[in-house]
């Protein structure tokens, strides 16, 4: 039976900071948040061919999740990177 790696206390229940459509405003974002040290996992959710209308055609959403005990801090990251990848981003409201 595998065991779990922990990290301090935390088990693992990443939330999800945001999300996007746009490959330039997600890899902003990546850099913003590793300049500020906040860890933080980026994953690729496939769009199914007859749901990429409602997504401009794009085919891919880009998801970053990152630590509960850290959403405060990386919401100001993001606050402070460029407006123009900022409008792009589908914050959540956690």
């Amino acid at each position: 039976m595998a065991t779990l790696k922990k990290l301090g206390k935390f088990s693992g229940n990443d939330i999800e900071l945001c999300r996007t459509t746009n490959s330039k405003a997600g890899n902003q974002t990546v850099q913003a948040l590793l300049d500020a040290s906040i860890p933080f996992t980026r994953n690729s959710k496939r769009i199914p061919f007859f749901k990429r209308e409602q997504y401009n055609g794009a085919n891919e959403i880009m998801v970053i999740s990152i630590n509960p005990h850290r959403y405060s801090q990386a919401r100001r990251v993001i606050d402070q990177i460029d407006m123009m990848y900022r409008k792009r981003l589908v914050l959540s409201n956690y």
